[in-house]
């Protein structure tokens, strides 16, 4: 869903510098003065950096409520999980928390519920699918922020320029690629499955043979049949053919796959709504449409797409939860969801908030990221070993296309990881 962009490590002091905090796990109160926020940062440059909205958040927020002072803290999306687990281990835990998963905190008893610290309505609003993502055993956690689905993104220009069609099977963006290519295109398809966000570009591959993260019960089963035939087509089709550009697909990232498709060096690539706007505001002609589906997958059968989204996390320290439920009813008011889905071009996670949104008549072509999220298979956030599984994955799905790689042997290795991470 989201923009995974780079940046320097930012820390943002609204309004004084951090107090003293308690870090024991526990009590209600009102003792805390000072907030601190840890997020990622979702902007491509000092233009669209995160720290402009948040400044403004924050002083609004400190305005209405003299005395309280919050602290933002914001790092690359490579870093947020490492950085926010580091903080945790070190009993270091912030008071709020902005990044891709949540269930490890919530199964160590480290946050906060839905219902301790928001009102009854607040959390019913709520978009159905991802309140059901962001629950553990029927209760709220995950606070879902802002969401997007991934659709296929491709040059019209270049397409037409080397005589290809827009695909819908593997076989069909094979034949694309090899026609890019052939036009002299770098990276017909950019497969980012570097360490930034590979679990994404994975899944969405896995899911258009059938495959996934999990089986019908919810536990993992990465090394599944249907994933192997995946990433053996992969490396066979693709990446040994010399289709996916010059960079290895391990060290290629989405953003440098993003960059490289805003430049006109890229065919393909799947992206979200904020790189459609980017792209069409330089001016380019680009198509969207649904993975290509695998061409063993049955006929009629359409998988999901792939979605994702943000999720915000209260962790537990003494005296602080009128302060976190203050700043959360804030936070989730609708024109400031709103002000932030809308400067990156995201979905906000609300019933309220998507209502009051004018999104989609900005841009009628967001229509097919909403249609697309409203089936859409997220990440399986609900299971505890989700933040650790993913960061295995992020750092070794990639070997799995390697010319010389056995792709089921890599799957069956970061299965087995799963597997150990999940008995832990």
């Amino acid at each position: 869903m989201r923009p995974r962009p780079f940046g320097m490590t930012v820390s943002v002091a609204a309004f004084g510098l951090l107090g003293s905090l308690v870090t024991a796990c526990g009590s209600s109160g009102s003792d805390a003065t000072t907030l601190r926020l840890v997020a990622p940062e979702y902007g491509t440059g000092p233009a669209t950096g995160s720290k402009a909205y948040w400044d403004e958040l924050t002083a609004a927020f400190t305005a209405a409520h003299p005395g309280k002072k919050i602290e933002v803290t914001l790092y690359p999306w490579a870093d947020i999980d490492r950085e926010v687990t580091r903080m945790v281990e070190e009993d270091d835990a912030p008071d709020v928390a902005l990044m891709g998963a949540y269930s490890d905190f919530a199964a160590q008893g480290r946050l906060y519920s839905a219902d301790e610290v928001m009102s009854v309505r607040a959390e019913a609003n709520f978009l159905r699918p991802l309140a059901a993502a962001g629950s553990v055993d029927g209760t709220l956690y995950g606070l879902p922020f802002v969401a997007s689905s991934r659709l296929l993104f491709y040059n019209e220009e270049l397409f037409e320029k080397a005589g290809a069609k827009p695909p819908k099977t593997w076989s069909e963006l094979k034949a694309a690629a090899e026609a890019l290519k052939k036009e002299g295109v770098p990276y017909p398809y950019a497969l980012p499955l570097g360490p930034e966000e590979a679990h994404a570009e994975a899944l969405i591959w896995e899911l258009s043979n059938g495959g996934g993260y999990t089986d019908d019960s919810g536990g993992y089963n990465i090394a599944s049949e249907q994933n192997t035939e995946t990433f053996t087509w992969l490396k066979d089709n693709l990446v040994v053919p010399g289709l996916t550009g010059p960079v290895p697909p391990a060290r290629l990232n989405r953003e440098d796959a993003f960059a490289a498709f805003l430049r006109g060096d890229v065919g393909m690539v799947n992206g979200y709504p904020s790189l459609l706007h980017e792209a069409r505001a330089k001016g380019m002609k680009v198509g969207t449409l649904r993975m290509p589906v695998s061409d063993t997958l049955g006929d009629g059968q359409t998988p999901p797409t792939a979605g994702v989204a943000d999720w915000m996390m209260a962790f537990k320290h003494d005296g602080n939860r009128d302060l976190v439920s203050s700043f959360l009813d804030f936070v989730y008011e609708d024109k400031n969801l709103n002000a932030f889905a809308g400067r990156y071009h995201l979905l906000p996670s609300t019933v309220t908030a998507s209502e009051a949104s004018q999104y989609e008549e900005k841009d009628r072509s967001a229509e097919q990221f909403l249609t697309a999220l409203r089936s859409a298979q997220l990440y399986p956030v609900d299971e505890p070993s989700w933040l650790q599984v993913s960061d295995t994955i992020k750092r070794n799905i990639g070997k799995a296309v390697a010319p010389a790689a056995d792709p089921k042997a890599v799957l069956e290795r970061i299965a087995q990881q799963a597997k150990d991470e999940t008995q832990r």
